[in-house]
């Protein structure tokens, strides 16, 4: 099976990188703009430089523009937010709704050790 599919692994991963993306630009909006019926926080609060800090990576992931430093601080972003809060609640991410942060902290750096792959900027700049 492997075998078969690993002529599409670079598809797969680009597809990744982009829903991965967005759905971190989706978060940030969600915490500056209001968006998807949340409440916007204050931009001076923690969760509103959380919410900038989505919004930009996120959408330099999406691109694959600077993927590498984008992800790495993104992953690292997604750990604190689990440890400062999340995992006060409870040890285990089923408990404390941790799930997301734990998924995009390992996502991403997954995509920061493999950097933007196709369809990215970085590929079109030949980086």
């Amino acid at each position: 099976m492997e075998t078969t599919l690993a002529p599409l692994a670079p598809y797969a991963f680009a597809i990744l990188r982009i829903i991965a993306g967005l759905l971190f630009v989706a978060h940030g909006g969600q915490k500056v703009f209001g968006w998807f019926g949340a409440q916007p926080v204050p931009l001076g609060s923690l969760f509103g430089l959380a919410g900038i800090i989505e919004l930009v990576l996120g959408i330099l992931i999406t691109i694959g523009l600077l993927t590498s430093c984008a992800a790495f601080i993104a992953s690292g972003q997604m750990a604190v937010a689990y440890f400062i809060g999340h995992f006060p609640k409870s040890f285990w991410p089923l408990e404390n709704d941790g799930e997301p942060a734990v998924l995009f902290c390992f996502i991403f750096l997954f995509i920061a050790t493999h950097g933007a792959g196709i369809w990215s900027v970085d590929a079109a700049r030949g980086r």
